[in-house]
């Protein structure tokens, strides 16, 4: 009947080459997240050339706004953020379904609905996410150190609007203790890429 019909439509839909693409072990893109100064943007950019990807940074997204807010410090609202999340989403998304290019993306995505709004309705496979996990000491110290739009005193904000991703998310967690290089080389052996 037309139950077995619209099975056979779905099944040359655009979501099921999602799924030919998980079930082939292709994945399109990587975000590596993390609070500001775990080093999102440097890890990045060696993953994307060890990869042979793309590289973006979800803080160029940023509105002019968002941007002159954080300079500020002053954090960021879930709705301040939304508009950013849906545009990176898009990114991905494109990458994915369009291009199908690689592409890895520096991003905080601190909570977890920032996470889901980030892979959309992508199959698990198609989208990583790499958790660049340090102290709140560390961190600072790393600020401090470097020229960056982010208002080092907003470090304690992040840090409570983290949510540490749990294994119900299968997000590959690292410590940033160790090197980029380190860090860049476990990834790859890790996620099999």
């Amino acid at each position: 009947g037309s139950r077995f019909e619209w099975r056979m439509d779905r099944k040359f839909s655009k979501t099921a080459s999602i799924g030919s693409s998980k079930e082939d072990g292709k994945t399109f893109a990587l975000i590596v997240m993390g609070v500001s100064g775990s080093g999102k943007s440097t890890v990045g950019l060696e993953l994307a050339k060890a990869w042979k990807a793309d590289f973006k940074d979800a803080d160029d997204f940023h509105s002019q706004g968002n941007k002159t807010k954080m300079s500020n410090g002053i954090p960021l609202t879930d709705g301040d953020r939304l508009p950013w999340l849906k545009t990176l989403a898009s990114l991905v998304a494109s990458y994915a379904l369009e291009r199908k290019q690689r592409l890895v993306l520096a991003c905080s995505a601190l909570k977890k609905s920032y996470r889901n709004i980030l892979r959309g309705k992508l199959d698990e496979g198609v989208t990583k996410i790499v958790f660049l996990d340090g102290s709140q000491e560390l961190i600072a110290k790393r600020l401090s150190e470097r020229k960056h739009f982010f208002n080092s005193s907003l470090l304690s904000s992040q840090f409570e609007a983290l949510e540490r991703p749990d294994e119900s998310e299968k997000i590959m967690k690292i410590s940033v203790e160790n090197t980029s290089k380190e860090i860049v080389e476990d990834i790859l052996k890790t996620l099999q890429l």
